[in-house]
């Protein structure tokens, strides 16, 4: 039997590390055997400092999220696991976190979830007994030694919490409110909604850099290539909080279909560009949506590595921004 692949650095630390963090997020699968999903994480460990493993997304059922990141874990691989709300009440929300902490999976990003109504299965029953929110504020109760109930907990859950934004969904003024309220419930890190559009994020972010959020907690910005004009339109239409500008559409929609991938890895490169111009971020969250390979050739393309990596002269700029969170060590409880 060979021996586990040593582990990425750590999530947290190559976050105090101040340089740029480059994440991605990998389809858990729909097979109890776990080659598949070994293989999707052997395409873009060498590219990323954390892989995120989603929680049975668009209440459509999965491999076990948690499953997968201990999997991910034992092979080396630093996992981020999303939770979310959908699914378990508060009770077997605390239940989930500690085991995924007695599993070695630290890493939570806390999500309310989709609906059921949104996958195959409409008529199974939602939970949703607390948002994600909540959950962030049952996170940290754990992180501190105490059940929701007051009961210790010994030794404390080691839980590094995450949340989401989504600069795209109005009202737009509301979004950098919403995040203080997530980082002072207990988010150390924010990984945000796919940007495409660039003009949108940038005010978003120009409201997070105004009010001092970037300097708590380090922000990630989401990219994600487009592999098809079909794909375009989906998002656009079919799925809510997603912002994709109809010149975009249209810009896939005018090349032919067997350059359709080409053009979307070009369309991420330069939004990649653009992004990692913008003050305030701590790096690049990548969302390639069944399509792994386009990790490695967008890091190719655009100069991306991961905060591990060796510090060289030949790295890309840092994002401008350093968070506070990274420069003095991360948040304090």
């Amino acid at each position: 039997m060979t021996s586990p692949r040593p582990a990425l650095a750590g999530f947290e630390e190559v976050l105090r590390s101040g340089r740029p963090v480059v994440t991605c997020e990998i389809a858990s699968g729909d097979s109890p055997d776990p080659s598949g999903l070994l293989k999707r994480a052997a395409a873009v460990r060498d590219h990323v400092d954390a892989v995120n493993v989603p929680d049975n997304t668009s209440g459509i059922a999965h491999l076990s999220g948690l499953a997968a990141a201990a999997i991910l874990a034992q092979a080396g691989v630093e996992p981020i696991l999303h939770v979310t709300c959908r699914d378990l009440n508060r009770i077997g929300l605390q239940s989930h976190l500690l085991g995924a902490a007695a599993l070695g999976v630290r890493n939570i990003l806390c999500l309310t979830g989709d609906h059921p109504i949104h996958g195959d299965q409409p008529d199974a029953k939602a939970v949703f007994d607390v948002d994600s929110l909540h959950l962030l504020r049952i996170g940290e109760s754990l992180r501190k030694g105490r059940y929701l109930s007051g009961r210790a907990i010994t030794p404390a859950a080691d839980l590094f919490l995450g949340s989401t934004e989504n600069p795209f969904a109005p009202p737009f003024d509301f979004r950098p409110l919403r995040l203080r309220k997530k980082v002072e419930a207990g988010a150390r890190f924010v990984q945000t909604q796919i940007v495409f559009n660039v003009d949108r994020f940038r005010a978003f972010m120009a409201k997070v850099v105004d009010l001092g959020i970037h300097l708590e907690t380090p922000i990630l910005a989401g990219v994600a290539p487009l592999r098809s004009a079909r794909a375009a339109r989906y998002m656009r239409d079919r799925i809510a909080g997603m912002d994709v500008p109809e010149a975009l559409v249209r810009r896939m929609e005018g090349v032919p279909a067997a350059r359709a991938e080409e053009e979307g890895l070009r369309v991420g490169a330069e939004i990649i560009d653009e992004v990692r111009t913008i003050p305030g971020l701590a790096g690049l969250h990548l969302m390639p949506i069944h399509w792994e390979a386009a990790v490695a050739e967008l890091c190719s393309r655009t100069g991306l590595r991961p905060a591990r990596a060796d510090h060289s002269p030949d790295l890309p700029p840092a994002l401008t921004g350093t968070p506070r969170a990274a420069a003095e060590g991360g948040r304090r409880a």
